[in-house]
C-alpha cells in the first residue's frame, strides 16, 4: 500500500468512524438522560412510598394513643429520620445526616437521594420525615459504566467495519492501480524492442551495411509500433468511436493483414500461410481488421521462432493457428480478460484478445479456442451471422 492509499484509507476511517461515533455518542447521551430521569422518578416513588408508610405508622400510633416506635424499613437500601418542628432529630437511621435539607422535597447530594415528607398535626411532635437511599446513585453509576462500555464496544465494532469496508472499496482501485502500473511498464518494454531494432537498423543503414536486410527490419519495427499504437488507441477510445457498417470481403481483408504481418514476423523467422475463401460480410470494417490483426499478432508473439502461423477462412469461419507455447486449461478461462497475458516474458499489454472478445460480443460472434501446452493454439471466429 503506497502513501496515497494510506492517506485515503486514513481519511476514510477518520470521517466514517468519527461521524459514526458522533452519532452513537448523541444517541447514548439521549438514552442516558432518559434513563437518569427514569431512575430518579423510580427513586422518588420508592422514597415517597417509604415516607407514606412511616407517616401512616405515626398517625396510627397517635390514633390509638400509643407512642410511635421507630423501626427499620423492610427495604434495606432505604433509611429514614424523623425531625421536630425545630428541625432537630427525634430519631435517625440516616447516614450523613448533615446533608439533610428541609427546603426541597426531593434532591440528590453526594451518593444519596433524599425525600422529605411533612406532617402537619398539632398534637404530634414529629414535623418532618426524611427518607434516604443510595440505590439511585448506584444505579446511575452503573448506567455510566454500561454507557462507557457500550460506546467502547461500538467504537471497536465501527472501526472494524470501517476498515473492512475500506479494504473492500480500495481493492478494485488497488487492482486498477496495479494494472495501470503494469501497463506502463509493459508499454515501455513492448515499445523498447521495435524502437531498439529501428535505431540499430538506421545506424547500420547509414554505414551502408546490409541495406536490404536493414530496410526490412525498419519496416518490421515501424509496423510493430503502428500496431501497438492502434491497439492502445482502440482500447482507450473505442467507447466513443462510431461504427461504420459496410459490405466487404473478409478474404481480402485477411490477405491484407497476412501481407502486413509477414513484414513483422521476419524478426522471429515465422512464415504466415493463408488459405482463404470468399466471404462477404456486413459489419464495421475497422473492427473486423482489429479482430484479424490481433489474432495474427498474438499468434506471432506466442509462436516459437522458425515456426509457422496458419490463417484460413472457410465456411465463414476465420481460423488462426500457431505452433507455440500453448495455453493451459486454467488460463484459457482468463486469457480474454484485459491485461491478461500468456507468459510475462513474451511482452504485450494483454489487451489484444480483450479487444477481440469485445468486438465479438458486440456482433454476437462465436469465439472459440483450442490449445495444448507446448503444441500451440487455434482461435476460431464464426462470421456466418454477418454474411450478406
Amino acid at each position: 500500500m503506497n502513501n496515497n492509499e494510506k492517506k485515503a484509507l486514513l481519511s476514510f476511517l477518520t470521517i466514517y468512524v468519527g461521524s459514526a461515533l458522533l452519532l452513537i455518542g448523541i444517541l447514548l447521551s439521549v438514552y442516558y438522560k432518559n434513563e437518569v430521569q427514569s431512575l430518579e422518578a423510580s427513586c422518588t416513588m420508592e422514597l415517597k412510598n417509604a415516607s407514606m408508610q412511616i407517616k401512616n405508622d405515626i398517625l396510627n400510633a397517635h390514633m390509638h394513643h400509643k407512642n410511635f416506635v421507630p423501626k427499620k424499613l423492610e427495604k434495606n437500601n432505604i433509611n429514614y429520620a424523623i425531625f421536630d418542628k425545630d428541625k432537630s432529630p427525634i430519631y435517625s437511621y440516616l447516614q450523613e445526616e448533615k446533608l439533610v435539607e428541609f427546603n426541597e422535597d426531593f434532591y440528590g447530594k453526594d451518593k444519596y437521594h433524599f425525600y422529605m415528607e411533612s406532617l402537619n398535626e398539632k398534637d404530634i411532635p414529629i414535623k418532618y420525615i426524611v427518607t434516604q437511599t443510595t440505590q439511585g446513585v448506584q444505579s446511575k453509576e452503573n448506567l455510566k459504566i454500561y454507557i462507557i462500555i457500550a460506546f467502547f464496544l461500538s467504537a471497536v465494532f465501527v472501526g472494524f467495519i470501517a476498515f473492512f469496508l475500506a479494504r473492500i472499496l480500495l481493492k478494485p482501485v488497488r487492482e486498477k492501480v496495479v494494472q495501470l502500473d503494469n501497463f506502463i511498464k509493459d508499454s515501455a518494454h513492448e515499445l523498447n524492442t521495435p524502437i531498439s531494432v529501428l535505431m540499430t537498423s538506421v545506424s547500420m543503414l547509414k554505414k551502408g551495411k546490409n541495406s536490404e536486410k536493414m530496410l526490412k527490419y525498419i519496416l518490421s519495427s515501424s509496423k510493430q509500433i503502428s500496431q501497438i499504437y492502434n491497439d492502445i488507441h482502440f482500447s482507450a477510445f473505442s467507447s466513443i468511436d462510431e461504427s461504420h457498417i459496410e459490405n466487404f470481403n473478409l478474404a481480402s481483408l485477411v490477405n491484407e493483414s497476412v501481407e502486413y504481418f509477414n513484414d513483422i514476423s521476419i524478426t522471429k523467422n515465422i512464415k504466415i500461410n493463408s488459405d482463404v475463401e470468399q466471404c462477404l460480410i456486413k459489419m464495421d470494417k475497422t473492427k473486423a481488421q482489429k479482430i484479424v490483426n490481433n489474432l495474427i499478432s498474438n499468434s506471432i508473439k506466442y509462436s516459437n521462432p522458425n515456426s509457422i502461423v496458419n490463417v484460413s477462412v472457410k465456411n465463414s469461419v476465420l481460423s488462426v493457428q500457431d505452433f507455440g507455447i500453448g495455453i493451459s486449461k486454467k488460463d484459457q478461462e482468463e486469457i480474454f480478460k484485459r491485461y491478461k497475458r500468456g507468459v510475462n516474458n513474451e511482452g504485450g499489454f494483454g489487451i489484444g484478445l480483450d479487444i477481440v472478445k469485445r468486438i465479438c460480443k458486440d456482433y454476437n460472434l462465436k469465439l472459440s479456442l483450442e490449445s495444448k501446452i507446448d503444441e500451440g493454439s487455434t482461435f476460431k471466429i464464426d462470421f456466418s451471422k454477418l454474411n450478406c
